[in-house]
């Protein structure tokens, strides 16, 4: 088994990242192509199978395993939606790959499957219970409950950038109204400052005040957000990462008052809020570690 590797998979709607782990976590290879666009199930199918080709030259992947930017059904067979990428609607995914590969391959969410990532080898790995938001585009969002990946009864469960901050806010593409994501996504920040956050991050360290109030600003509602999933899970640690998160310097301060404000000690006792580790690898590691599980799973039936 030392020798043998999983591939994960971390399908995004620009780009399709790809990996081979052995089983102690170490990226062998790594890899990056560009997704298809239009995005339709078949045409990404196809250009994963190109990638798996030249990935897997020597024969030792045994799985795989494919973080999807949508919920997956609990056996990690079926894509259920992706809401920004057409035509995923109940995708197989799972049978499909096994058919083309003959691998064994299970799938999940891509944001479950950063939060395993993280909680095997990055910021979460001292935790046995914590939840992740990725801070992207999106807001994405993983429970890690006893060092276990909990995705509830039907496989949707996490959905943390989707709970209701503001009942009158802007809609959502989830079909609510006032999420946490349309506060402190990307397309949040877009919309509110008109400006990329890189660039705010550039020039709050330049010491701008105005970017230095937004940030300010975005920390108080990424806290009240929070609020609301710690009351909930009272974990050890929230891991922030997407890429907001590389401008947690201005925001967490802000972030970290306003749960104090929120939250009552005893549902945040030794509560530690930190950046993710692995960048743009914790979903592929996240998704091998989900295929390295269902190998073990199977073998011990």
């Amino acid at each position: 088994m030392d020798n043998l590797e999983v591939i994960g998979i971390d399908l995004g709607g620009t780009a399709i990242k790809l990996g081979r782990v052995l089983k102690d976590g170490t990226c062998r290879e790594f890899i990056t192509i560009a997704t298809p666009q239009p995005a339709m199930p078949e045409a990404v199918v196809e250009a994963i199978l190109a990638a798996l080709e030249q990935l897997n030259r020597e024969k030792k992947c045994i799985a795989l395993g494919v973080g999807m930017p949508g919920p997956a059904d609990a056996e990690g067979r079926i894509a259920k939606i992706a809401i920004n990428l057409p035509g995923w609607c109940d995708v197989p995914l799972a049978d499909w790959l096994e058919k083309e590969t003959g691998l064994p391959t299970i799938i999940a969410n891509d944001a479950n499957c950063a939060g395993l990532g993280e909680a095997w080898l990055g910021a979460g790995r001292r935790f046995r219970n914590m939840i992740l938001l990725t801070l992207g585009t999106g807001v994405g969002g993983a429970v890690i409950l006893d060092r276990k990946l909990f995705i509830g009864h039907r496989g949707a469960a996490g959905e943390l950038g989707l709970i209701t901050l503001n009942p009158d806010g802007p809609p959502c593409n989830s079909g609510n109204q006032g999420s946490l994501e349309q506060y402190v996504s990307v397309r949040a920040i877009r919309r509110i400052t008109g400006k990329e956050p890189a660039e705010l991050g550039k020039l709050a360290k330049g010491g701008d005040k105005e970017a230095l109030a937004f940030w300010e600003e975005y920390g108080r509602w990424l806290g009240a957000g929070l609020a609301s999933s710690i009351y909930i899970l009272s974990p050890e640690a929230v891991v922030i990462g997407g890429g907001v998160s590389a401008s947690a310097e201005f925001f967490f301060p802000a972030t970290l008052a306003e749960i104090e404000r929120r939250v009552m000690p005893t549902s945040r006792v030794g509560l530690k809020l930190l950046t993710a580790q692995l960048g743009n690898q914790a979903g592929i590691i996240g998704a091998a570690k989900l295929a390295w599980q269902m190998l073990e799973g199977r073998a011990n039936k």
